[in-house]
């Protein structure tokens, strides 16, 4: 598939850039560098492991000649994956989204189930008013771990008196990580069904959970022609306006991890803060590397279905050894694969790992 990506790989100057500021290069098994050089003299990128790019976007950000060097390794993976050249993990989360709408073969049936720990009902979204949506991740809508997060962000919002509404079991993958996988084909299928299920209930707006969905249906839904943001940017509106209290203390050391494809991609950095710094007795910390140079966690771009071999250090134990570092006793994220992806090597160090809605769910007597 020739793209836009493909013609600018030529006005790359090999100035290293980009390889220079990915989070992954330093350990021989990604050169983004030379994977576009590769590109221009048409040799293809056998020599590296494609699927250990975690897509963060921070080559994007640094190639002064907009390249765009992801689009040249995510066209490589459909390359691979037309050929069939793939990981049987990877060929599985594919195949999983092509017949249950998800990469983890959950039942469709399944995917409002979240719901259930509700005290209230939350409507259909074409039956309500504002015909706001609020959409969950895969990941929040069926893993144990992160269900708690689309329970939590109901309850803060209905406390706020924001109405809003679900699809329920019509939801059905962004297909943010389906693309970046490399399997375009099925991304633009779940975009065009997607598209055509927003406009027939009439969404106006959509409240993402992930900012993984935020990127792909606030930068690559262009035909649904609806605002997109992310939850925290809500939350703290509400909050700033008073309609959320936030009156209990939270009297700890948090230290906040910023998603790459919230910030990064999407360049909502305080929001985030906002809320945290609104909470009673929370001291907020920083890591050195945060905002747009925060260090990837590594679990985007497919890195949840693929566990890459490799002998280094992870930057999820890097950032779970500078929070301790630096004093905290929370570490604190706004996305659920940060939360998934940092939270083995947080456990084993005796940190806990914390969602934003869960620290504002328990400050305002929320949770379960």
């Amino acid at each position: 598939m020739e793209s836009e990506s493909q013609s600018n790989v030529f006005l790359c100057m090999q100035c290293g850039m980009c390889t220079g500021s990915c989070p992954i290069s330093g350990r021989d098994k990604l050169n983004i560098r030379k994977l576009v050089r590769r590109k221009q003299l048409q040799q293809g990128a056998k020599e590296f492991d494609i699927w250990f790019c975690t897509s963060c976007g921070e080559c994007l950000l640094r190639c002064p000649r907009d390249v765009k060097p992801l689009e040249v390794l995510i066209n490589e993976r459909s390359d691979a994956v037309e050929a069939g050249k793939i990981p049987l993990s990877i060929q599985k989360a594919l195949e999983s989204t092509f017949v249950q709408k998800n990469p983890w073969g959950r039942p469709q049936s399944k995917r409002s189930a979240w719901t259930e720990d509700l005290d209230f009902e939350v409507p259909h979204v074409r039956e309500t008013r504002s015909k706001r949506l609020l959409f969950s991740c895969c990941i929040q809508a069926y893993d144990p771990r992160c269900m708690s997060i689309p329970v939590n962000v109901a309850r803060i919002l209905h406390s706020g008196g924001l109405e809003f509404g679900i699809l329920g079991t019509e939801e059905s993958c962004c297909g943010n990580e389906i693309r970046r996988m490399g399997e375009i084909g099925l991304f633009e299928e779940l975009k065009e069904e997607n598209v055509a299920k927003l406009k027939e209930n009439g969404v106006q707006e959509i409240i993402t959970l992930s900012p993984h969905c935020l990127t792909a249906m606030k930068n690559e839904y262009h035909e649904a022609e609806i605002t997109v943001v992310h939850y925290t940017e809500v939350l703290a509106d509400l909050i700033e306006k008073g309609a959320v209290s936030l009156s209990a203390p939270y009297r700890k050391k948090v230290i906040y991890h910023d998603p790459c494809f919230l910030g990064k991609q999407n360049k909502v950095f305080d929001p985030p803060r906002k809320i945290l710094q609104a909470i009673e007795g929370l001291e907020l910390l920083e890591f050195s590397w945060n905002r747009e140079n925060s260090l990837c966690c590594e679990g985007g771009g497919g890195r949840m279905f693929y566990d890459a071999e490799d002998s280094g250090e992870r930057n999820s134990e890097k950032r779970v050894r500078e929070a301790l570092r630096k004093g905290a006793e929370v570490l604190a994220t706004s996305c659920p694969f940060c939360v998934m992806t940092l939270e083995d090597p947080a456990s084993e160090k005796g940190i806990p790992v914390k969602e934003i809605s869960e620290i504002v769910a328990e400050v305002m007597g929320e949770t379960s």
